[in-house]
C-alpha cells in the first residue's frame, strides 16, 4: 500500500462522495440483494471448540445500510452467543472522557500557538465554510428529530482550537456532507452493542481507549503538519470541484454488501492517492509519508492485532466452556498478521463460515461477564440493563477498525437518543 494510504484511508472513509459531478453517488451503494443466503458476503469466522466462538467483521457505517446484506448465520451466531466482546466500550461515559482528554493540547496551549500561520488561517476558513454549508446538508428527517446545524457543528467541532493538530485533521475529514447526513443512525458496531444490552447479553471489551488513542499522538510535529496540510489541500480541491475521490464511503458499503471489501481497503495502492498529491510531493515529503506509513502500520495494525488476538486467546483459555461473539472491525481479519493469524499460531482452528452454512444450534445460557484483566474490565465494560442512553453515541463514518481510534472519537462527539429496532 502506498506511503500516504493510511492517512488516505480515513479520508476515503469520511470525505463526501466526490466533487459536484458525483452528487448522485449514494445510489452506487445500492447493489442488488441476493435471493439466496449462500450468495451473500460473509464476515463471520468460527473458532472451532465446544461451544464454538465467533469472530464477526464489522464496518463503521449506519447499520441500516448493511443489515439486510448480513447473512442469517452471522445474526444467529450473535443471538446464540451470551457473551459479546467489542474493541472498545461504546456506551460507557469513561470512553467519552478518555477520548476527549486524549485529543486535547497541553493546558494553556491552543492551535493558533502551535500551527504555522498559513495552515491555521486555511483551517479556520474551511471550518467557516463547513458551518455555513451545514444547514444545507441536514436532512428533513434529522430536523424532525430535533437536530440542528449549529448544535451538530458545535458537537463535532466545538473547542477545536484546543485540540491537537492530528485530531483536528481527522475532525475536518468528518465534517462532510455525506457524514453529516448520516448522523442520527447507529453505526453497525454501536447497534450490536445496543442490541446486546437490550437482549441482556453479557458484554466486554478487549482494548482500552489509551491503547487506540496514544499512537496517533505519537506522530511527531512535522509529520502531523504534513498530514494536516495535505488534508486541507484535498478539502480545498473538493470544494473547488477539481478533485474526485476514487473510493468513498458508498464504495465501501457496496463492497461490504456485494463485493470483496479487501479489494478496496487492502489491495489497491497508489490509486487511493489523488494524482495532484502524488505528482507534487517533493522527495523530503515522500520520506515523511513513508515514515507515517511505517509507523501507522506498526502501531495501528500489527501491534493492535497481536494484542487483540492474545486477549481473545486469554479469554478462551480462562473460560473454555463459554461461547463468545467477538465483533471487531473487518480490517482486523484481512491482509497479513491478522487477529485470525494470531489465534491460528496459538493452535486454534479458525474457519470462515460462508453465508448459508448452519451454525451451532445449542443456545448458551446467560453467564457472568468473564474478567480478562481487572484494569481493562473496570475501565472498558459496557453498561448493563438500565444504563442511561445519554452516553449512547450515534453517528456514521466508514472506516475499518485499523482506523478505530479515528472513527470512535468522531462517533463519540455526538449524542442523541436512538430507538432500537
Amino acid at each position: 500500500m502506498s506511503p500516504w494510504s493510511w492517512f488516505l484511508l480515513q479520508t476515503l472513509c469520511l470525505l463526501p462522495t466526490g466533487a459536484a459531478s458525483r452528487r448522485g453517488a449514494p445510489g452506487t451503494a445500492n447493489c442488488e440483494l441476493k435471493p439466496q443466503q449462500s450468495e451473500l458476503n460473509s464476515f463471520l469466522w468460527t473458532i472451532k471448540r465446544d461451544p464454538p466462538s465467533y469472530f464477526f467483521g464489522t464496518i463503521h457505517v449506519p447499520y441500516t445500510r448493511v443489515w439486510d446484506f448480513i447473512p442469517d448465520n452471522s445474526k444467529e451466531a450473535f443471538l446464540q452467543s451470551s457473551i459479546v466482546y467489542f474493541e472498545l466500550d461504546l456506551t460507557d461515559p469513561y470512553t467519552i472522557s478518555a477520548l476527549t482528554s486524549c485529543q486535547m493540547l497541553p493546558q494553556g496551549e491552543n492551535l493558533q500557538d502551535v500551527l504555522p500561520r498559513d495552515i491555521y488561517c486555511r483551517l479556520k476558513r474551511h471550518l467557516e465554510y463547513v458551518k455555513l454549508m451545514m444547514p444545507l446538508w441536514m436532512t428533513p428527517d434529522q430536523r424532525g428529530k430535533g437536530l440542528y446545524a449549529d448544535y451538530l457543528f458545535n458537537a463535532i467541532a466545538g473547542n477545536w482550537e484546543r485540540k491537537r493538530p492530528v485530531w483536528v485533521m481527522l475532525m475536518v475529514n468528518s465534517l462532510t456532507e455525506v457524514d453529516i447526513k448520516s448522523r442520527g443512525v447507529p453505526v453497525l458496531d454501536l447497534f450490536l452493542a445496543q442490541e446486546a444490552e437490550r437482549l441482556r447479553k453479557q458484554t466486554g471489551a478487549v482494548e482500552k481507549v489509551e491503547e487506540q488513542c496514544h499512537p496517533l499522538n505519537g506522530l511527531n510535529f512535522s509529520q502531523v503538519i504534513f498530514a494536516l496540510n495535505q488534508t486541507l489541500l484535498q478539502q480545498e480541491s473538493l470544494r473547488a470541484g477539481s478533485l474526485q475521490i476514487p473510493y468513498t464511503t458508498e464504495d465501501l458499503i457496496k463492497h461490504y454488501n456485494c463485493g470483496d471489501l479487501s479489494s478496496v481497503i487492502l489491495s489497491h495502492d497508489s490509486s487511493q492517492v489523488p494524482n495532484f498529491i502524488n505528482a507534487t510531493l517533493p522527495p523530503q515529503e515522500r520520506i515523511t509519508a513513508q515514515e507515517i506509513d511505517s509507523y501507522l502500520r506498526r502501531e495501528l495494525i500489527y501491534k493492535r492485532n497481536e494484542r487483540i488476538g492474545k486477549r481473545v486467546k486469554a479469554l478462551l483459555e480462562e473460560f473454555p466452556d463459554k461461547g463468545f461473539f467477538f465483533a471487531f472491525g473487518a480490517g482486523h481479519f484481512m491482509g497479513n498478521n491478522t487477529v485470525l493469524d494470531v489465534l491460528r499460531r496459538e493452535g486454534y482452528e479458525v474457519e470462515h463460515a460462508p453465508a448459508g452454512r448452519p451454525i451451532h444450534n445449542d443456545i448458551v445460557p446467560q453467564l457472568q461477564v468473564p474478567v480478562l484483566d481487572r484494569h481493562i474490565s473496570t475501565e472498558l465494560r459496557l453498561p448493563r440493563r438500565g444504563h442511561s442512553h445519554h452516553s449512547q453515541m450515534v453517528a456514521s463514518s466508514a472506516c475499518l477498525s485499523l482506523w478505530t481510534p479515528v472513527f470512535w472519537v468522531l462517533v463519540l462527539a455526538f449524542q442523541t437518543e436512538t430507538p432500537l429496532l
